[in-house]
């Protein structure tokens, strides 16, 4: 199995219609031992089922906009396993209003939230776990297509995941000297919750399915797959990418 006893922290399990949970799946069927990691409270309820039944060691609240919890985060898991195999970061936010209308219209606020929370959080991440990665660990996060195109009612967003892909190559050095791996999936619409913010998301997945190369959304199965990919030792030579799983969307032109 590709991940035979090695350790995976996942952070953005939501629901099982979430990309963190197809990843998270995936990974626990190749043998990999599981930690999630939650925002809130609230959310707790739902996510102690889920973890059962994937058979996750522990879960711990982490709130990526606090210093101080990302390093209790850091220190609880350190305790518990001492070290870590795999770090998947899939975690966005940007306020409703700000995935909307036009983004010249995009406040002060709304701004700095979406890039402390879709972006920062991963350098955050990354500095206080790095310390627990073992050599030839992977780290992964999400990104998509609207980080390089502008795609309508994305704005905000689209703004804070060119800043993640950035960030992803910028770590992919400093992580490197430790032999420690960085990529971003560029993953094609899902019906997520995150997605339902988004205005004319049924339009974006009736595009893709007309217009692919493949002719079909992707499952998040298939982002399972990649992470999978991303997360075993068969991509040791791989680090500073955005690869796309979007059945080939992102090459067609007009």
């Amino acid at each position: 199995m590709l991940m035979q006893d090695k350790k995976a922290v996942v952070f953005g399990v939501v629901n099982e219609r979430s990309i963190a949970y197809g990843i998270a799946k995936s990974l626990c069927e190749q043998g990999a031992k599981l930690a999630l990691g939650y925002a809130a409270e609230p959310i707790r309820k739902r996510i102690e089922p889920i973890a059962a039944a994937l058979g996750a060691d522990f879960i711990f609240q982490c709130n990526v906009s606090s210093d101080a919890e990302i390093a209790a985060a850091a220190g609880g898991v350190r305790e518990q396993w001492g070290s870590v195999d795999c770090l998947v970061h899939s975690i966005a936010y940007a306020n409703r209003e700000d995935l909307t209308g036009r983004f010249i219209d995009t406040s002060r606020e709304g701004f700095r939230v979406a890039l402390d929370v879709s972006a920062y959080s991963l350098v955050a991440l990354c500095r206080a776990f790095e310390p627990l990665l073992s050599p030839g660990a992977s780290v992964m996060t999400l990104s998509y297509y609207g980080a390089g195109r502008v795609v309508a009612n994305y704005n905000a967003m689209g703004v804070a995941k060119s800043a993640l892909e950035a960030s992803v190559r910028y770590l992919a050095v400093d992580l490197g000297k430790r032999g420690v791996r960085i990529n971003a999936i560029s993953a094609g619409p899902v019906k997520t919750m995150a997605a339902s913010a988004i205005t004319g998301f049924r339009t974006i997945l009736e595009t893709i399915e007309n217009r692919s190369p493949l002719g079909r959304n992707i499952s998040l199965e298939d982002i399972g797959r990649c992470a999978l990919y991303l997360a075993s030792d068969l991509s040791s030579g791989t680090t500073g990418e955005v690869i796309f799983v979007d059945s080939g969307y992102n090459i067609m032109g007009v």
